[in-house]
């Protein structure tokens, strides 16, 4: 998979002390808004976030690079932020999130629609 990378320095989200759940809401949290192609750079404590953060991109449709070489205390990995990626329920990092128009003409309010198991 490729994909156009945006120039200038990654989006960096500091994920620190987090463990999974917590450090993927994080990371959606940071990411929102974020232009295709931006490059994110995460910093993550838990030794579970490489795994976690490959499987969400996968889930998502963003695209995992992996570690990053450093000598930090918190290891880094990126990924890049693709445009036809999905986004997850802002309670849930692993349920993606479909919001729906109720009367079908964008003037009704959003519901939140999460699939089921």
């Amino acid at each position: 998979m490729t994909a156009s990378v945006r120039q200038g320095p990654p989006l960096a989200v500091d994920g620190s002390g987090l463990l999974c759940v917590t450090l993927l809401l994080r990371v959606r949290r940071e990411i929102d808004g974020a232009p295709p192609g931006t490059v994110v750079h995460v910093k993550a404590t838990d030794p579970a976030a490489p795994l976690d953060l490959s499987a969400w991109s996968h889930l998502t449709g963003h695209i995992y690079l992996g570690p990053v070489p450093g000598d930090g205390i918190a290891a880094t990995y990126a990924f890049v932020v693709a445009e036809s990626a999905q986004r997850t329920d802002p309670g849930s990092p692993w349920r993606l999130d479909t919001v729906v128009s109720a009367g079908g003409d964008g003037a009704g309010s959003a519901i939140h629609q999460t699939p089921g198991p």
